[in-house]
Formats: structure tokens, C-alpha cells, sequence
């Protein structure tokens, strides 16, 4: 493996996973709920791991077998994220009770995980910044893909987790029903602004 090569895709994975998004905001509202956090991280991150390789071995035959792909995943996350917004907004609307940490209502295992991979797989921006950005930046390195992807999915596992465990220091602030409701209104603007940028044609 070299060395040099698996730090530029571990840069590289960080610098297109950092930003806010569909993925991460579910992320921390897990984080900061206390809610199936480890299961959400690994299943996020897994996810990428996958969209990863896949970049790196099979962007060129993609895109030649599956032209129609890209409008499909387009309409169909935008109309996800824009229902998720809704559902989000609704949320930080409900009474004060119901947005406290501690008495915040619980959903299920299952639910969770369900919301996690339609965020993930159901979203093109994921796809773009992992099959294709991270796809066509490896092919800059032939013979040494392997050590690029290893970064970019080591990138995945560190952030994801980092962000699902660290959200646990900011509890204390969003005991508060307010801080809440700006979290869910923030949330719910960014599925709004990514399901905006989808049908705009990204």
C-alpha cells in the first residue's frame, strides 16, 4: 500500500463528507437523541465503503450500461428529502415536551435504520461525491486505486462516527426545546435546499 496515496484519499473522502447534508443531519439527530447512534454510523459508513469501491473498479461501465440512472435518482431523492423537510419542520413545530432529550419520542430500530439508507442510497449527491468524484480522482493514481480507496472509506468510518459519538457533548445544549426546534428547522432547510439543487439539475 502506499502511504502517500492512501492520505490523499483519506483527505479527499473528509473534504466531500464534511459539509452538512441529508446524511449527516440524520446523523446528529441520532447523535444528540442518544438513538441506535453505532448502528446508524456503521450502516453510513458501510454504505460509503461500498459506493467507494464501486467508484474506483466500475464508474466507466456504469455510466455506459445505466444512462438513465441519473434522472431516476434525481427526482426520486428529491422527492425523499423534500417529504423528509416536511417531516422535520413538523417536528420542530410539535410541543416543547415532545422536542426535550429526554422525553423525546423513541423510534424504532427498524425505522431508523430504513430512514438511514433511504438518506444514503436514495440521495444522487452521495453518489456523486463518492462513484463519481472519488471514482475519477483514483484513476490519477493507476496501480495504487486500492490505496486511495482505503483512505477515502478509512475518511468515512472516522467522520461518521466522530460525528454520531461527538454529538453526545452537545446534549446538555439541546436539552433545550429551542435548540431543538432550530435543529429540526435545520434539518428540514437542508433536505429543502439539496431537494432545490436535485431538480435544478445539481
Amino acid at each position: 500500500m502506499n502511504f502517500s496515496i492512501y492520505v490523499t484519499g483519506l483527505m479527499m473522502g473528509l473534504s466531500l463528507i464534511v459539509a452538512i447534508g441529508a446524511q449527516n443531519a440524520f446523523i446528529l439527530r441520532q447523535g444528540l437523541r442518544n438513538e441506535h447512534v453505532f448502528a446508524v454510523c456503521l450502516t453510513c459508513a458501510l454504505s460509503d465503503a461500498v459506493l467507494i469501491m464501486l467508484g474506483v473498479t466500475s464508474l466507466q461501465q456504469i455510466a455506459g450500461l445505466l444512462p438513465w440512472l441519473n434522472p431516476v435518482m434525481r427526482y426520486g431523492g428529491a422527492a425523499f428529502l423534500a417529504w423528509y423537510g416536511v417531516k422535520s419542520l413538523y417536528s420542530a413545530l410539535r410541543s416543547s415536551a415532545v422536542l426535550t432529550a429526554a422525553e423525546a419520542e423513541t423510534t424504532s430500530f427498524s425505522r431508523t435504520l430504513a430512514t438511514c439508507l433511504a438518506l444514503t442510497w436514495l440521495n444522487p449527491h452521495v453518489y456523486l461525491d463518492t462513484v463519481v468524484l472519488l471514482g475519477s480522482i483514483s484513476t490519477r493514481y493507476p496501480g495504487q486505486q486500492a490505496s486511495f480507496a482505503a483512505g477515502a472509506v478509512t475518511g468515512s468510518f472516522l467522520f461518521f462516527f466522530v460525528l454520531g459519538y461527538g454529538a453526545t457533548w452537545l446534549r446538555p445544549i439541546f436539552s433545550r426545546p429551542a435548540y431543538w426546534r432550530m435543529l429540526e428547522t435545520l434539518v428540514a432547510a437542508t433536505m429543502w435546499f439539496i431537494a432545490f439543487k436535485l431538480i435544478g439539475g445539481m
